[in-house]
């Protein structure tokens, strides 16, 4: 089977660059983040149900990647990194509106992973007009959301920080500990 390897954190802190460069280093694939592209379409002024939508789109763009990636090593030997999962819906539903989407929450439930990267926001906030956080204090309360769910599950995380050579050797060092 595909090694899921999911790269989560708060805006602004890297995780497409970081996909993007593992996905070459390790000559794969990599599953964009369906949130930016929703919103880009149908603009920045998102409801709660928009979520669900966004929700809905990841999974299937998920599900879309796993199978690319498997017909690019039908041995089993590939790896697949993902640019957000559902934990990053959940956290960004009950950040924004207090509540979570149970369909989020039964993914969450029944979706598997490999490994978490997750990271921190010690790199600088960058201008898009995505963007809903610039100020460093609710990035880092983000963070400790994100944290605390990682704790509490049972798939292997860690913490990627620093410059961005910093995170891909931390990076590497995580995914080949799990590589056969």
């Amino acid at each position: 089977m595909v090694k899921k390897i999911v790269v989560i954190g708060p805006e602004s802190t890297g995780k497409s660059t970081l996909c993007e460069a593992l996905a070459d280093h390790y000559q794969t694939t990599w599953c964009r983040e369906y949130a930016r592209e929703f919103l880009l379409q149908n603009g920045t002024r998102y409801t709660y149900d928009d979520l669900l939508l966004i929700a809905q789109g990841q999974v299937l763009r998920e599900e879309e990647a796993v199978k690319a990636t498997e017909a690019l090593y039908p041995d089993g030997s590939g790896v697949l990194f993902i640019d957000t999962d559902m934990y990053v819906m959940k956290v960004w539903c009950e950040y924004v509106f207090g509540k979570c989407h149970p369909y989020i929450l039964d993914q969450i439930a029944i979706r598997k992973y490999d490994h978490y990267l997750l990271c921190n926001t010690d790199i600088p906030w960058k201008q898009d007009h995505l963007r809903e956080y610039p100020n460093l204090a609710p990035r880092q309360e983000l963070l400790h959301m994100y944290k605390d769910i990682l704790i509490n599950q049972s798939t292997p995380w860690i913490l990627v920080e620093g410059d961005h050579e910093d995170r891909i050797s931390q990076s590497t060092a995580a995914v080949n500990s799990i590589l056969p």
